[in-house]
This record gives C-alpha cells, sequence and structure tokens, in this order.
C-alpha cells in the first residue's frame, strides 16, 4: 500500500481530512465515507491499521495464543498426556504472525479502496487551520478533520542506546529468545510481553514500582495472575524500581531500589514498557489553533470536537484509556457528528482485558476506584473452583465478581480472572449499558456447562437464589 508518487497529485482536497489510519483513523475515515463524505486519510506507516494491528493488539496476541498452545500441552501431564518438549522454530514463528498482520493490513487497504478514500502515506502536519502537508510534498485542503494520531511508548531517559532494550514493538518483532529477561513495567503491556516470553522459554523477571501487578486493577482479580506466575518467572519485584542500567559485554546490568530490592542483575535483555505517551505534540497542531496541553493531550467536548470546531480527535491523544475499541467508538462518533448527525460519546463503560494467563479483564466500576471516591456499592462473587466448566480446563483458581449499587440494584461493575475473560466481559458490558440488574443477569438462561454462566452464578449469589454453592445467607 505504498504511495505512487506519480498518481499522487501535489494537492488533494476533501471534505475530511484523517490523520491517524489506526483502528480510530480508519474506523472514522470508512464511516465518513459511507455517509457520502469524500475523505482523505494520511498515515505515516507504508499499512494501515496503527500501532494496534501493526505492532499492537494483533501481532500480540498471535504470540500469546501460541504461547497459550504451548502452556496448555505442557499441562495436560496432569491428565495423562503427554508430548516431548516442543522445537520451536523463531522464524517460522515471525513468519505466521507477520503473515496475518500484512492479510489484515490487506483488508483494510481493499475497504479503503471501495469506499473511494484517498490514502496519503507520509508523516501529516498542519500548516493551517484548513490545511496539511504529508512529507513527500503533497497538500491538503480539508473542510473538517479527525485528529487520530495515537501515542507512543514512554522510555526512560537514564536507559543507554542499546539494542538489547527494548519496547514494546522491538518485543513483538521476536528477535530472538533471550536467557533472561527484564520487564520494566508490570501493567497489561509488560505483562502480556512477559508471558509470551516465559512461554518460549526465557527466565523472566518484572519490576513494579506500585505494591502490585495490573496498577489500578482490583487486588483479588490480580491474585490468582499474581499466584500463577510466581511458580513460573524468575522474580516479580514489587514496590522495586529500576534506577540504572549499564551496557556490559555480557548484558546489561541493571540497580535497583526498593526495600525488597535485590542486588545488581545482567540480564541479556530488557523490555521497557510503562507506559504510553500521546502524540498531539508532533502534528503542528498549533498551525491550526488546536490546543495541545504539556502532556501531549487535545481536549475534547462529548462530540470529540476541539476548541477549533471544524476538527476533532480520537483515541490516544484524547485520554486513557488508551484501547483501540475506544478509539474506534470514538470514530465512528466523530464521523457521524462531521456528517451532520446529532450525536454524542454517551458509552457509559469501557471494557479493559489483560490477555496474560489467566486473563483479566474488568468494566464498569471497579473496587479500587469505589472506595477512592466513597462510591457505595454491595458486591457478590462466584468462585471459579465451583464451575465445572473451569474444572474440565484444569483452571478453577479463576473468579468473576459484580458490584451493585445498593439504592438502584443497577450493575456498576463486573470483573473477571481466567480463562477467556476477555471474551466474558462482552456480556457484561451489555448488562451495565441497558441498565440491567442481577436479577435481569440471573434469570437469562445461560448454556452448561460453560465459563459464561460464572457471570449468572455471581448475579444469583447477589439475589440469594445460587444453588451451585451453600450460602447461610440467602436475599430471598
Amino acid at each position: 500500500m505504498k504511495r505512487d508518487s506519480g498518481q499522487t497529485p501535489s494537492s488533494v482536497e476533501a471534505d475530511l481530512l484523517v490523520l491517524g489510519g489506526g483502528p480510530g483513523g480508519y474506523t472514522a475515515a470508512f464511516r465518513a465515507a459511507d455517509l457520502g463524505l469524500s475523505v482523505v486519510l494520511v498515515e505515516q506507516r507504508n499499512t494501515l491499521g496503527g500501532v494496534c494491528l501493526n505492532v499492537g493488539c494483533i501481532p500480540s496476541k498471535a504470540l500469546l495464543h501460541s504461547a497459550k498452545a504451548l502452556e496448555d500441552a505442557r499441562e495436560l501431564v496432569h491428565q495423562g498426556i503427554e508430548f516431548g518438549e516442543p522445537k520451536i522454530r523463531l522464524e517460522k514463528l515471525r513468519d505466521w504472525k507477520d503473515a496475518l498482520v500484512a492479510k489484515l493490513c490487506g483488508g483494510l487497504a481493499a475497504l479503503a479502496q471501495q469506499r473511494k478514500i484517498q490514502v496519503l502515506m507520509g508523516e501529516g502536519r498542519f500548516t493551517g487551520p484548513n490545511t496539511l502537508s504529508v512529507s513527500g510534498g503533497v497538500s491538503v485542503k480539508f473542510r473538517q478533520a479527525v485528529i487520530a494520531v495515537g501515542s507512543q511508548p514512554v522510555r526512560l531517559p537514564f536507559l543507554p542506546e542499546d539494542p538489547r532494550i527494548m519496547d514494546s514493538t522491538d518485543g513483538l518483532a521476536l528477535s530472538d529468545i533471550p536467557k533472561r529477561l527484564l520487564v520494566i513495567g508490570g501493567g497489561i503491556i509488560g505483562l502480556e510481553l512477559a508471558t509470551v516470553y516465559g512461554a518460549l522459554g526465557a527466565a523472566v523477571t518484572v519490576v513494579e514500582m506500585t505494591e502490585g501487578l495490573l496498577p489500578g486493577c482490583d487486588r483479588d482479580l490480580v491474585k490468582p495472575l499474581e499466584k500463577r506466575i510466581a511458580g513460573r518467572y524468575e522474580a516479580v519485584l514489587l514496590e522495586t524500581r529500576v534506577t540504572a542500567v549499564v551496557s556490559q559485554n555480557d548484558g546489561l546490568l541493571v540497580s535497583f531500589e526498593g526495600s525488597k530490592a535485590p542486588a545488581p542483575q545482567v540480564y541479556d535483555r530488557v523490555l521497557v514498557a510503562v507506559g504510553r505517551q500521546p502524540n498531539g505534540a508532533t502534528i503542528g497542531a498549533e498551525q491550526a489553533g488546536v490546543k495541545v496541553d504539556e502532556r501531549g493531550f487535545i481536549r475534547v467536548d462529548a462530540q470529540q470536537r476541539t476548541n477549533v470546531a471544524h476538527i476533532f480527535a480520537i483515541g490516544d491523544v484524547v485520554g486513557d484509556p488508551m484501547l483501540a475499541h475506544k478509539a474506534a467508538y470514538e470514530g465512528k462518533v466523530a464521523a457521524e457528528v462531521v456528517a451532520g448527525k446529532n450525536v454524542v460519546n454517551d458509552a457509559k463503560v469501557i471494557p479493559a482485558v489483560a490477555y496474560t494467563d489467566p486473563e483479566v479483564a474488568w468494566v464498569g466500576l471497579t473496587e479500587t476506584a469505589a472506595k477512592r471516591t466513597g462510591i457505595a456499592y454491595q458486591k457478590a462473587s462466584f468462585p471459579w473452583a465451583a464451575s465445572g466448566r473451569a474444572l474440565t480446563l484444569g483452571r478453577g483458581e479463576g473468579l468473576t465478581k459484580i458490584l451493585v449499587d445498593p439504592v438502584t440494584h443497577a450493575l456498576l461493575g463486573v470483573g473477571m480472572v481466567g480463562p477467556h475473560a476477555g471474551d466474558l466481559i462482552a456480556e457484561a458490558a451489555l448488562a451495565i449499558e441497558m441498565g440491567a440488574e442481577p436479577g435481569d443477569v440471573a434469570l437469562t438462561i445461560h448454556p452448561h456447562p460453560t465459563l459464561s454462566e460464572t457471570f449468572a452464578f455471581a448475579a444469583e449469589a447477589y439475589e440469594g437464589t445460587l444453588t451451585e454453592l451453600y450460602m447461610s445467607s440467602k436475599r430471598g
């Protein structure tokens, strides 16, 4: 999908400019085109899909699938099925992952072409409130614009320039499997990549400066994950920070600080996953009059409109959570407003998933946030140790819990930990969006035996009608 300089004019004009071809950007472009607008989509990569498709969500899930298959095969020994030690052909694994990404990127290119969207490859910078220049000499004139430029990994300033120090993009390139790997950051990105490298044979250490992994997520949901990886990783260092990294011939010498910090250690590679920063300051937004704060975020209203009435912004650049599905939702809102529809961003909740092993997923209010802000709630939970389906998978460590408004009895939040939690959380998101009460979920017949039952069982626990466990006090 490279730009053909012989066919691309030096200037183009469109009803809508979309700057950034990630999940939010291409969704906005496609929706606007479907509504009859002429669209120019500018993307700095040679393919559409942004970070998520090219070097994020999709390649990481491909590798996580392979990692899960490896772990499942190893654990079948407990069920009387034994395999020989698997042979990992790294080049073939990379090729499979890259082919999957290429196929999806090609699909997006075809969808753009079918909609007659003009795609320009290159870096775009605003030159005025209605103009943008694209590297390579193309000028774009637009009536309205959507900024969807995403974010980039945060880099720690004290780190040396060394190819053995990786960010998430480098980690997904899978150039080799280090004997010892240090992951700096115990959030979603760091733990997902730790899952991959651990399954492929690396001795993994995770260092996190807060008191627990997945900061912000409820501790009871994180506990099964922490317990599982404690026996699989070389170390999990909590309330510890990295203070220095020195390049040596034999590896990277890392120094730590904290009450439980170990002595300096040598690692073959270091993966940095301490967060992402928005790209708002990189696009010449000031030339268009768009305000960008000191961190690079662009503030928007409920219609995704910036301080400049005809320019909108979506995705990572407008604030947390930095999630592809949030960006895509916002992209549709912006495109429909651009096309004259009276719509607003009125999503009640946005689900979050850590595709670790076990997966951790949550949506709506968390107990951590409720306690911090003083929101009243009632709670009910169902342990997967009482789930027949979970036990057939050999994974009874999971948990499903619900938070309920004590006055209205509406669902406020749901959390899950266990296999396929990321798939299961969608039902909970819909229930909250629809204003459902636990009774609505409990009275909905779920198939048996499935993991989806655990949501209904948690709702029955709240209602006092659960029969899968004995409960000394029942509501009725």
